[in-house]
């Protein structure tokens, strides 16, 4: 039986602290907020976006972003609403892509409902705007092959899991995931590796998505303790 193989540089987990900070900007209709979400810094569209689906990750198949929840629960704008939660948020590999992407859709239905511009929210109500301060922290544990990456999966916290499948999608900038790069560039697991970047954040919890982790390279470690090495296969039948 072939052994696992072991990696060209073991994997380090990683761990994150967000802080919220208010940055005392507010929105009190359409045209605040879109002038507002076009010039705050990224690290405060990223709180409104990416961090919504951590913090409300319970929130499946389609966790909403906070412009979304505020312009339908407090405007009352609900088709705008409807298409703000249908941008994937996953899939923009820089905050200036989706930020663009989120002013086209508001200026777009402003041109299309001009009188959205007159609703405005009850004192109290208005969108605060609130960023998001990063501390990135190493964690005891690291794997070399396939057997300790799924043991050490089991314990580290989900925070970990949502670093290393989520922002590194920011990080990185090639819309994938450092466990995906790891596997193929480490430990040529390029089946694998592709198998966990085509994942649908929208469709697990964070503990689903780690079990279903767990569920992949455990199959993957069956697959490889089954498959005859080149010496058994050279042997002669009897």
């Amino acid at each position: 039986m072939d052994a696992l193989n072991k990696a060209k540089e073991p994997f380090k987990f990683y761990t994150q602290l967000h802080m919220p900070e208010l940055t005392g900007l507010k929105a009190a209709n359409l045209q605040e907020l879109l002038d507002l979400i076009k010039t705050v810094p990224g690290s405060v569209i990223y709180h409104h976006t990416h961090r919504f689906l951590q913090q409300h990750q319970y929130l499946s198949p389609e966790p909403p972003n906070d412009f979304a929840y505020w312009i339908t629960g407090i405007l009352g704008e609900e088709e705008l609403g409807e298409l703000l939660y249908s941008i994937d948020t996953i899939q923009y590999t820089t905050i200036r892509e989706l930020r663009d992407e989120i002013v086209r859709t508001i200026e777009n239905y402003i041109i299309q409902h001009p009188r959205s511009l007159h609703k405005f929210a009850t004192p109290g109500e208005e969108f605060h705007f609130v960023k998001s301060v990063s501390f990135i922290f190493p964690t005891p544990y690291t794997a070399s092959d396939l057997k300790e990456f799924q043991a050490v999966l089991q314990r580290v916290s989900i925070n970990s899991i949502y670093f290393h499948m989520f922002e590194a999608r920011l990080r990185i900038g090639r819309g994938t995931n450092d466990f995906s790069n790891w596997l193929e560039d480490s430990l040529s697991e390029k089946r694998l590796a592709n198998k966990i970047a085509s994942l649908d954040p929208y469709t697990h919890t964070m503990e689903n998505l780690r079990i279903t982790l767990i569920k992949l390279i455990e199959k993957r470690i069956v697959e490889s303790m089954e498959k005859p090495s080149e010496t058994e296969l050279s042997l002669p039948r009897p």
